[in-house]
């Protein structure tokens, strides 16, 4: 009888994959021994597994360069990177080294574009496309880009307001984008977004405000949706209504060549993934090429913004199971080290699934489990995990420690968690290294942030040491 927690992944997934194999007892990730890791730096542990963040980016680029290629499509590609999804200076400097873009939510954002350049991470044919909603710092931080001759910064115009809040600080010639307000999907609680101007409004707002004004090119109309890119109705139905808006404004504004179509790619959020981005992506740019045929305007250049795409998958984290509590006759509370509220935010603020497997122990027998955090609060737990809301993990056994790591956790975690800050009952932040290739293929590891102290957190709270 196959009761082996090896056996149990084998039969359901398709197992060995990619990233995950296994060899003795232990679980290897992109044939790195998670064990030994553990063994050189405790846990609980983050890690960012670096060489990932350029292979997903030179993924896409190869899927669009294939799809441009095989529909004659005349004109570029561009792979920017959000940099909201995760602001740290080794993902950037990751991800720059793939001749990539940059797209900017915040003034601070500009901060860091600035510091980039200064070093020669980020030249000055890089654009620098600034989305969100914009007020006088984050104004004044575009301008100052723009006047020190960052030609390819281009604000993405958000409201009625925002073009007059530039032209009244530069005297520059720039160029500038507007975001489209997209339909939500019918589930959502509003119906149009709150960001960009309404798709009947936008060749009006260019008529009045842009057409006859020589200190302004529109280059670009953005595209974005909540949900993401996905092969379904309300996402074809969207695209179709930007690209009919691209080419009404196309028709009266000569300078206008890009389309952003946002991001939105999803990662692998299990081991039964399955997302045909080759088909996706060869199917906009036909959809893009077809329309604009039929108009007889030119296709535009494409732009992606691609955050959790580029550095989701990269991001891992790993803890240990203190203890396991029998709270009923069926119900086992396995007790990591650590806090899915403060380290793993996603997982019970908006249910985000992740890859969750055991990273020992894998020839041992299994067990239905539910897995809890350190802290008092009732939300501290994980239950969302691929095994249709079941979780299975190795016996635990408490003489013989039980490591479980959580995958594809890059993006957004220590934003939304408040890396080096407070953290939810004063939990420290886990240690959190590096991992990267040598120029002969090796792996190495660095110490990044040493786990929280709580000299720091006191520090914060005001009291004196």
């Amino acid at each position: 009888m196959n009761t082996k927690y090896k056996d149990l992944i084998e039969q359901t997934f398709d197992f060995p994959q990619e990233e995950f194999q296994t060899e003795n007892d232990n679980l290897l990730f992109h044939n790195i021994d998670l064990n030994q890791l553990v063994v050189q730096y405790g846990t609980p542990l983050k890690f960012t597994y670096l060489p990932k963040i350029s292979k997903n980016i030179n993924r896409a680029k190869n899927w669009f360069n294939n799809a441009i290629k095989k529909h004659n499509y005349k004109a570029k590609y561009h792979y920017s990177y959000c940099t909201k999804s995760s602001h740290f200076k080794y993902v950037l400097e990751e991800a720059l080294q793939n001749n990539i873009h940059i797209e900017t939510s915040s003034a601070f954002d500009i901060d860091i574009v600035k510091n980039l350049k200064k070093e020669g991470k980020l030249n000055d044919e890089a654009y620098v496309l600034c989305n969100g909603f914009k007020r006088d710092k984050y104004i004044a931080n575009i301008v100052s880009l723009i006047d020190g001759g960052h030609k390819n910064c281009i604000p993405i115009i958000d409201n009625y307001e925002e073009l007059d809040l530039i032209l009244d600080e530069t005297k520059s010639k720039f160029k500038v984008g507007i975001r489209i307000a997209s339909e939500e999907e019918p589930k959502f609680e509003f119906y149009t977004s709150r960001l960009g101007i309404g798709y009947k409004n936008i060749v009006s707002f260019y008529e009045r405000e842009i057409a006859e004004n020589p200190q302004v090119e529109l280059k670009m109309l953005h595209f974005f949706i909540n949900t993401g890119i996905k092969d379904n109705a309300y996402y074809w139905n969207e695209l179709l209504k930007c690209i009919s808006v691209y080419i009404k404004l196309k028709k009266v504004c000569p300078t206008l060549d890009s389309l952003n179509i946002g991001g939105g790619f999803p990662i692998k959020n299990s081991l039964a993934f399955d997302y045909d981005y080759q088909y996706i992506i060869e199917e906009i740019i036909n959809q893009i090429k077809v329309a604009c045929d039929e108009a007889e305007v030119e296709v535009p250049d494409i732009f992606t913004e691609f955050g959790s795409f580029t550095v989701g998958e990269a991001g891992g984290a790993i803890y240990e199971v203190l203890y396991q509590k029998k709270q009923n006759d069926r119900e086992r509370w396995n007790m990591i080290n650590s806090s899915f509220i403060t380290t793993l935010p996603d997982s019970w603020a908006i249910n985000k699934r992740f890859i969750m497997l055991p990273i020992n122990k894998w020839n041992r027998q299994y067990e239905r489990v539910l897995l809890g955090g350190l802290t008092c609060d009732s939300d501290d737990y994980y239950n969302s995990e691929q095994h249709v809301n079941a979780i299975y993990l190795p016996v635990y056994e408490k003489e013989k420690p039980l490591y479980i790591g959580f995958f594809n956790t890059g993006a957004y975690q220590e934003s939304i968690g408040g890396f080096g800050g407070l953290q939810h009952c004063l939990i420290p932040h886990p240690k959190h290294i590096l991992i990267n290739k040598n120029e002969n293929g090796e792996i190495t590891t660095k110490l990044f942030k040493e786990q929280q102290k709580s000299e720091e957190l006191l520090s914060i709270l005001g009291y004196e040491q």
